[in-house]
């Protein structure tokens, strides 16, 4: 079983910023990504960025594309979400998600092997 554990959450005015973590633990699992996605009451969990181990490449909702930066630093086994720019629209529960090879990071909940608790980002105006 893994473990997935997010920090950095909370509240800041708008263009603000803030980084999120996400630290993974448990069996030897190897992840082919690790990503986050975000859900705001009353609407559907949505990719917001996403990881791939197999060359690091990235995907980004067009929404956060150009303020969101994720990254991850392997030896820690934990991902990062850097969030600038902030506005309400970004308020939201934001999971942290791993999947494997069959599995995908940013392309719907569906195809997510592992999420994390939550953690939530709110954004006055």
């Amino acid at each position: 079983q893994v473990q997935l554990a997010e920090s950095g959450g909370g509240s800041v005015q708008a263009g603000g910023s803030l980084r999120l973590s996400c630290q993974a633990s448990g069996s030897t699992y190897s992840s082919a990504c690790m990503g986050w996605f975000r859900q705001a009451p009353g609407k559907e969990r949505e990719g917001v960025a996403a990881i791939y181990t197999d060359g690091g490449g990235t995907r980004y909702a067009a929404s956060v594309k150009g303020r969101f930066t994720i990254s991850r630093d392997n030896v820690k086994n934990t991902v990062y979400l850097q969030m600038n720019n902030l506005n309400p629209a970004d308020t939201a529960m934001y999971y942290c998600a791993a999947a494997g090879l069959r599995g995908d990071c940013y392309s719907g909940s569906d195809y997510v092997d592992y999420w994390g608790q939550g953690t939530q980002v709110t954004v006055s105006s």
